[in-house]
């Protein structure tokens, strides 16, 4: 081992100590679905403990004096067991996640989304490798856990094919992929996933309140370009000139390589492309006319809540990737028959069985939670006390930012967070005036930055695997120093860039403000 590399294992010493107490104590905590169903338990007896008391707070959906519902009693029991299957049915992330997934699922297991990968990439100067690459892992969120399998093993291999090294491709990308997991200028299924939770814990506080799937659309679009600008800088400037000393001792007889895309892909591809392309002039056509049955009824505006074009953004979604997923499949031969396509939709929700698992207990927490009033009753007296500190929004924003992106060190699920502190960031917030599509996009920016550098992230292990191929001595510790770097400076710099467009006012996303009346 070169002096360097003991500098370097020196250094990063302290920081694995660090991080195997992290991941001890992560390992400790319950399965997500089992965390929900014991906070569950515990909403029914703390309902049953405060319900003995009175408060003053007044509740803004009654203009009356907060109550709070004892769960265990004989009705509400009763009443819990009857509207159970409505509960999960009517979850709103349930449906419009699960749709979604149905054209994004074709698209993926057609090659459709691979190939297009596999096409960027090739074709990429050398000059600009670092940067598509970024760029490419983080338009691979369209395709979920595509980037994973995908564009982290292909960045160390086109850097090594480059005479780069291939250590650094593999952080490159997994920053992407990963640390940029809420930076995307096309939209995911992630979008109607966490717009659907902030939406019922939004509710919580006003039934009324709807929020659009792609209410943070602006502001993950820029994101893009502050991911790719960061990433460019650490990769070239400071991993990889880190890297140089650092042996490559793996097979590289046995390395994986680049794929050619084949005449008959490539042409797949293109056909499905223009489907694509197809569609959205279709659709921008039946959208101009004035009279489109598209516009608000009533106002003939097209971004309006009643507007059937803002309604239909996850039909449209599955659509867009369906069709074209369709002809990439018949035309590469990937797909023989119907029941190809069947298969290919089939295979994807069964990738979602463990989410539906999931959702099904976290409809019930939620909806507990809400019923027993505790909900309304923290978020209000949270907001008082932020209101007493009279901290700027931009304080309390970062500080929701932070927090986020410690406790996405022992619970990896973005959604599963979400689904865990949006029923009391969201609503309190909104006491201080502060809207639900603002409090979500200081959630992601949290939730995305310290992810590359958990080893409880369920891929993470995997990374480790993809690095040894190169490194045989590649551990946790080695890994999680190379993405150390990116994960500090996109917690620092997306927090000030989130102040920055929000201070110029720059639109969130589709039907989004930055305020909400307290």
């Amino acid at each position: 081992m070169s002096e360097d590399n003991k500098v370097t294992d020196a250094q990063s010493g302290l920081l694995n100590r660090l991080l195997n107490k992290v991941e001890v104590i992560g390992n400790k905590l319950p399965d997500p679905a089992v965390m929900f169903a014991g906070l569950l338990v515990i909403i029914w007896f703390l309902s049953l403990i405060f319900s003995q008391f009175t408060y003053s707070e007044i509740d803004p959906r009654t203009g009356v004096e907060i109550t709070v519902n004892n769960l265990l009693a004989p009705t509400a029991m009763a009443n819990f067991l009857a509207t159970m299957v409505n509960t999960f049915m009517y979850f709103a992330p349930l449906g419009v996640v699960l749709v979604a997934m149905l054209g994004i699922g074709v698209a993926e297991r057609s090659g459709f989304i691979n190939v297009g990968i596999k096409l960027l990439l090739n074709t990429t100067p050398k000059a600009l490798l670092t940067p598509m690459l970024i760029l490419v892992a983080i338009v691979s969120h369209t395709a979920v856990d595509a980037g994973y399998v995908l564009v982290i093993p292909l960045g160390g291999v086109i850097f090594y094919a480059a005479g780069r090294h291939p250590l650094a491709g593999i952080a490159a990308a997994f920053a992407g992929v990963s640390g940029g997991f809420s930076a995307n200028f096309v939209p995911s299924a992630i979008d109607p996933l966490l717009q659907g939770i902030t939406q019922t814990a939004a509710q919580m506080h006003n039934p009324e309140v709807m929020l659009n799937p792609l209410n943070n659309w602006g502001f993950t679009a820029a994101s893009t370009l502050l991911v790719v600008a960061v990433g460019w800088y650490l990769t070239d400037k400071v991993i990889e000139p880190r890297l140089k000393a650092t042996e490559i001792d793996g097979d590289t007889d046995a390395m994986p390589q680049i794929e050619e895309v084949s005449p008959k892909d490539r042409k797949a591809f293109y056909s499905a492309s223009f489907t694509m392309l197809l569609g959205v002039i279709i659709l921008i056509a039946v959208t101009v006319p004035e009279g489109s049955a598209l516009r608000d009824p009533e106002t003939a505006a097209i971004a309006s809540f009643n507007a059937p074009l803002m309604q239909s953004i996850v039909p449209l979604i599955f659509l867009l990737f369906w069709v074209p997923g369709i002809v990439h499949g018949y035309v590469s031969g990937n797909f023989k028959e119907s029941r190809d396509v069947i298969t290919a939709m089939t295979k994807s929700m069964e990738g979602m069985a463990y989410y539906m698992v999931m959702a099904f207990f976290c409809a019930l927490f939620i909806k507990a939670f809400g019923d027993s009033n505790l909900g309304i009753l923290l978020s209000i007296k949270g907001a008082n006390i932020l209101q007493a500190l009279a901290l700027p929004g931009g304080v309390t924003l970062v500080g929701i930012i932070f927090l986020v992106a410690f406790i996405n060190l022992f619970v990896g699920s973005a959604s599963a967070k979400w689904m865990l502190i949006a029923p009391i960031f969201v609503p309190m917030l909104m006491q201080l005036g502060i809207s639900p599509d603002l409090t979500q996009a200081a959630y992601r920016v949290g939730d995305s930055s310290s992810n590359i550098i958990t080893p409880l992230l369920p891929y993470f292990p995997l990374v480790v695997v993809y690095c040894q191929r190169y490194v045989k001595g590649t551990g946790i510790g080695t890994l999680v120093s190379l993405m150390l770097p990116y994960s500090v400076a996109l917690l620092v710099l997306w927090s000030a860039f989130l102040l920055i467009y929000w201070g110029i006012g720059l639109p969130l996303g589709l039907q989004s403000s930055y305020t909400y009346p307290a």
